[in-house]
């Protein structure tokens, strides 16, 4: 399925992403710089755009990882994104459970991007779970919605599109996106 029930679609507040496989191809580049490990992912810029236009919507994202990274950190930063949580043995649908809680939405208003086993208790209990093209046979099973992008190739970016555009919203973002862009001021 590639497309959204527009009822569902209007009822999801809150987008959790997992990290490694969805935000990135899954590769991870380790190193040593002067004795400290260093971690480096690669990250989509159109997913970033699609962040950004869930939020302007209204939507909630937020990054739930089983991994633990500064690289995370970092790109949750540049993105606005306050929910981030990450943690080394991957229990993420007790801290799903725990932030829609905080954030007083039910789990059945919640969408969830994964694309391997430690997504699937959370797909599993979510209103909207979402597989990326390149999903396990398990998550693709847990799935309502495959993409056609792979994870860190603007699998995002489609989720994004998809939902806004089943919520009949994706349009007026980008006119309010091209319009906050135009202006005339030349930068130094």
């Amino acid at each position: 399925m590639t497309s959204i029930d527009p009822a569902l679609a209007k009822r999801i507040k809150l987008v959790v992403l997992d990290v490694d496989g969805v935000m990135t191809d899954g590769g991870i580049v380790l190193g040593d710089v002067d004795g400290q490990r260093l971690e480096l992912k690669r990250y989509d810029i159109q997913d970033g755009i699609g962040i950004k236009m869930l939020q302007w919507a209204g939507i909630r994202v937020a990054l739930v990882t089983g991994r633990v990274s500064k690289s995370v950190e970092l790109r949750a930063q540049e993105l606005g994104i306050e929910d981030v949580i990450q943690d080394q043995h991957a229990r993420k649908i007790g801290a799903v459970r725990r932030l829609a809680k905080q954030h007083g939405i039910a789990l059945e208003d919640v969408a969830c991007l994964g694309d391997d086993l430690p997504d699937l208790g959370v797909m599993r209990e979510v209103g909207l779970p979402v597989a990326v093209a390149n999903a396990s046979e398990d998550a693709v099973e847990a799935a309502k919605v495959r993409l056609t992008r792979n994870g860190g190739a603007g699998a995002i970016r489609e989720l994004a599109e998809l939902l806004l555009r089943a919520r009949d919203e994706w349009q007026s973002l980008v006119e309010s996106y091209v319009k906050s862009r135009d202006t005339e001021e030349i930068p130094a």
